[in-house]
């Protein structure tokens, strides 16, 4: 992993610099697979050579929760956050001749696991997780492992997902908490000075340009986190309330969309995962 320190660039800084790459990556993008069931690029031992892989977490939804499952954005946000963090950054990432840029699916019992230190979850409010399941997730992300869950909305969704992550981090010990705009996740590359609602590119679309898909029941966006109990390191970071996921999936397909919502979450995704290889 090459990573070095940066001085802090703003959020204008990264505008200007998405906009010089965007014409020749949404050609790479062109004909990128919509995720239908079978292509699932699940992790193997070949897949680890070193550089930044994206590892997306493989996980069962529960009947009672509140979401469309583990495949919500995959690939296209998989690969473009990574291509958008080897442009950004000095990051060297994992090529794949087929997408470009590698990436893979592990499920939390899988071996493999331990080879990731940045692991993303999308639409936890649905997630289940069994006693073997948040035995691994607990170890993995206390020995210095990294989970981003992305993508939940309104206090139902957040409340089922508090209970399945506390299976793993019971929360008398490791409480849920709101990371103030102080925290240095929010400047560790990128200034970030506030939290952004990116709504689903549909739900945007169809709705005039409203940001909160469930109304007053997700109108304010949070970021919050589980810290470990010794130096305060992030463990397990939650979006609760936006979908950072479509603005990486989706930053090709409506221009507009792009400039309003790529940004801030560009900005968001890289400091998240340079935090993560750096603490």
């Amino acid at each position: 992993m090459n990573l070095r320190r940066y001085r802090k660039a703003s959020i204008g800084f990264l505008l200007a610099a998405l906009l010089v790459t965007v014409a020749s990556a949404q050609g790479r993008r062109r004909g990128f697979p919509r995720f239908r069931g079978p292509a699932i690029k699940m992790a193997t031992p070949q897949d680890f050579d070193g550089n930044f892989l994206f590892c997306r977490i493989l996980f069962r939804n529960a009947p009672d929760g509140d979401g469309d499952g583990w495949g919500v954005d995959y690939p296209r946000a998989d690969i473009n956050l990574t291509f958008r963090l080897s442009e950004l950054t000095t990051t060297t990432v994992s090529h794949d001749p087929e997408d470009g840029y590698k990436h893979v699916v592990v499920r939390l019992t899988d071996p493999l696991l331990y080879h990731c230190p940045f692991v993303m979850m999308t639409e936890p409010g649905g997630a289940y997780l069994d006693e073997a399941e948040a035995a691994q997730l607990r170890d993995y992300l206390l020995k210095g492992g990294f989970l981003w869950a992305d993508d939940f909305w309104g206090e139902f969704a957040f409340n089922f997902w508090a209970g399945e992550i506390g299976k793993a981090l019971p929360p008398g010990r490791y409480p849920i908490v709101d990371l103030p705009l102080d925290h240095g996740l929010f400047h560790t590359l990128y200034d970030i000075r506030r939290i952004p609602q990116i709504p689903a590119i549909d739900f945007w679309l169809g709705t005039g340009g409203q940001t909160s898909e469930r109304g007053r029941d997700s109108a304010v966006p949070h970021v919050r986190a589980i810290l470990d109990g010794e130096g305060g390191r992030i463990m397990v970071l939650m979006t609760h309330n936006t979908d950072f996921g479509d603005a990486f999936e989706r930053e090709g397909d409506n221009h507009s969309y792009f400039l309003q919502f790529a940004p801030e979450g560009y900005a968001f995704g890289v400091n998240a995962i340079v935090y993560s290889m750096t603490h």
